[in-house]
Order: C-alpha cells, then structure tokens, then sequence
C-alpha cells in the first residue's frame, strides 16, 4: 500500500503531511513548488482539478475508471485519512460534530483570513492599508476566538487532539508568528492558545510533518522550467 502526496511548505501541505506522519501510513513526496506555477500543469490538474496543493493519491483504493483513487481539497485528505485509519476523528455523536465544527472553521476561516492578511501584508502588488487592516483584525478576531476554546478544552475538538488540531496548527503558528511581530503585547495575552501551540508543535508527527517536502524532495524541482498557469494568462483547464 503506498500514497502519494503532492504538496509544497504552506500551512495547507503541512496539514496533510502532519497527518500522515500522525498516522504512520507510508507515502511517497513529490514537491510542487507552487513559485513556479507546477499546480497549474495539466498533469497534475488532473488530480486536483483546483490546481491547489496539497493533493493525495490512494493506490490501494480505486477510483475513476479504476484508476487509483485521487483526494484533493486539505479538509478532505484529513477526513479520509481519519477515516482511513480511525485515527483522530470520533466515529459519531456530539464529539465527531464538535471535531468537525473545528476543522471547518479552519477551512472556511482562519486559513482564507490569514492568507489574505499574508498576501496584502507581503506580497501584493500595490500596498493597500485598508486590506492589511480588515484582514489583520479579522484573524486576531479568530484566534481569539481559538483562545477562548481552548481556555475550556485541551484540544479544539474537545478533550482530544483531533483533525481539528493538524488543520489549525500550521496556519495558527504562522498568525501568531506574523502578529508576534507586530504587538508582542497581543500574543501575550493568548496564553491557552500559545499553550495549545507549544503542546501541538512538539508531537514528533507534527515536527516531522512541518518539515515536508524536505530539501532533497524540493531539489527535483530545481530544474524545471516555470510552468505559465492562469494566474500568468493561461487557459483554465478542465
């Protein structure tokens, strides 16, 4: 039995290699460095039909036209992974929906407010103040939220690490390392969540995890050419 991930080092990727190394299940690495627009090739379009990382292939499950099976989308890879090996995700009743709930605020929330942060912080083109400032507050406004769960649980989930703390890790240590810039007094003030942060980041899986693709795994990018997507004018492909 062999997986494959297709991933590169975002807080995304590392949500899905966090959680294979959570679940010991072997797989295989092949980077996609997403600064040279590889997520757009047709090739791998054809697995994650968004052009998004990270995606996983299952070789011991069939997919379409018994082909193997291809997951895409970081909140699917770790739902059927949980399910794949009953790991980190309760089987039923209040504590799978509680688990659930967490992992979906990750996905609808704190990682698209984050991001957007990030980009109009770091990346965009033309400087916007409002930008930064819409999504600078809105994620502080999360993780505040994220702090008050976790000042009455161990865990997001509950009182067990769950898919709901992989999801959270990265993306939450990437905010707090931006605002601990920033207002040192702000993150101070997060004390359960630093907890959190602390307790999760030093599981081996998770320090394994955060480290993938490794550098020899992104050296077989080194020389391939940029692959001109979308984003650079490129058709959409199906």
């Amino acid at each position: 039995m062999m997986l494959d991930l297709y991933t590169w080092s975002t807080p995304n990727g590392q949500k899905a290699s966090i959680m294979l190394e959570e679940s010991g299940l072997p797989y295989r690495v092949t980077a996609v460095d997403i600064s040279k627009g590889e997520q757009h090739d047709p090739e791998y379009r054809r697995i994650s039909p968004n052009g998004k990382i990270p995606a996983l292939v299952d070789h011991d499950a069939e997919g379409a036209a018994g082909q193997p099976r291809r997951i895409f989308e970081s909140g699917n890879i770790l739902i059927y992974l949980a399910e794949k090996t009953g790991q980190l995700l309760p089987q039923a009743g209040e504590a799978r929906t509680e688990v659930l709930g967490w992992l979906f605020f990750q996905q609808a929330h704190l990682g698209p407010m984050v991001g957007q942060w990030h980009w109009f912080k770091n990346a965009a083109p033309v400087e916007s103040d409002i930008g930064i400032k819409r999504y600078r507050e809105e994620s502080l406004r999360l993780l505040e939220v994220m702090n008050g769960r976790l000042g009455e649980a161990s865990y997001l989930g509950g009182s067990d690490y769950s898919i709901a703390d992989v999801a959270s890790y990265a993306w939450t240590k990437t905010a707090i390392d931006e605002l601990a810039r920033e207002d040192a007094e702000a993150v101070a003030g997060l004390r359960p969540l630093l907890d959190w942060l602390k307790r999760v980041g030093e599981r081996p899986a998770v320090e394994q995890g955060m480290a993938i693709p490794n550098d020899e795994q992104k050296q077989d990018t080194a020389d391939r050419a940029p692959f001109k997507g979308p984003a650079g004018g490129g058709s959409v492909l199906p």
